[in-house]
C-alpha cells in the first residue's frame, strides 16, 4: 500500500498479475476455437496478459475503492489503453498485440472506448479480449463487489451481448463450457 496525494491507493499486483492470466488464457482458448493461426493465438495470449498495463500508470491518480468512480477518475481510467500502448510501443511488441490492447474496451455496437468504433470496424484480436475481459473481471472479486459465479457473469454478458462480436461470444461459451466439462471451472448451466 502507498499513499499518494493524500489518497491510499491499494494496487494489488498479485490480483492485476491473475487478472491478466485469465485474460490470456481464455483469449488464446477463444482464438484456437476461431479456428485462428497459433502466431495469432500467441499474440492473443501476450495481448491478453499485458492488456491492463497501462493501469500502472494510473495508480497516483484513482484510489479503485469508490464506486462508482467520479467522473474525472472515469476519464482518466478510460486512458489506460493509450497508457499501455504508448508503454509497450518500442518494446518488441507487434502491431496486432498493441493494436488488441488499445481497442479492447471498445463495444461491437460502438458504445466503447477510446474510439468509438464499432463492428468489424473493431480488430478481431480486441472484440476477442473484450469478452475475454469482461469474463474475467465479473468472476473476479473486487473491492466493492463479491465475484459473480460462471452461470451468472455469463448471463450477465447475455443481457449486455450489443457489446460483443457473436461469433466472438459463442466461441467464447463454448470454450467456457468445454472448461466446465473437464472441471476447470465451476458448472455454469
Amino acid at each position: 500500500m502507498a499513499e499518494m496525494s493524500g489518497k491510499v491507493i491499494r494496487y494489488n499486483l498479485e490480483t492485476e498479475i491473475k487478472h491478466g492470466i485469465q485474460v490470456s488464457n481464455l483469449a488464446y482458448a477463444v482464438g484456437m476455437e476461431l479456428g485462428l493461426s497459433k502466431d495469432h493465438c500467441y499474440d492473443l495470449a501476450v495481448a491478453g496478459l499485458l492488456h491492463d498495463i497501462g493501469k500502472l500508470r494510473l495508480t497516483r491518480y484513482v484510489s479503485g475503492e469508490k464506486n462508482p468512480l467520479v467522473i474525472e477518475e472515469i476519464k482518466y481510467v478510460r486512458r489506460h489503453t493509450q497508457l499501455g500502448c504508448e508503454f509497450l510501443k518500442n518494446r518488441g511488441y507487434g502491431k496486432s498485440v498493441l493494436e488488441a490492447i488499445y481497442y479492447h474496451h471498445e463495444n461491437y455496437d460502438g458504445s466503447g472506448y477510446p474510439e468509438n468504433l464499432e463492428g468489424e470496424n473493431i480488430p478481431l484480436s480486441s472484440r476477442i479480449l473484450r469478452v475475454c475481459d469482461t469474463y474475467a473481471a465479473l468472476t473476479e472479486k473486487r473491492p466493492y463487489r463479491d465475484a459473480f459465479g460462471c452461470s451468472q457473469s455469463v448471463r450477465m454478458m447475455i443481457d449486455e451481448v450489443k457489446n460483443f462480436d457473436m461469433q466472438v461470444f459463442l466461441a467464447f461459451q463454448r470454450v467456457v463450457h468445454n472448461e466446465e466439462e473437464r472441471g476447470e471451472i465451476e458448472s455454469c448451466n
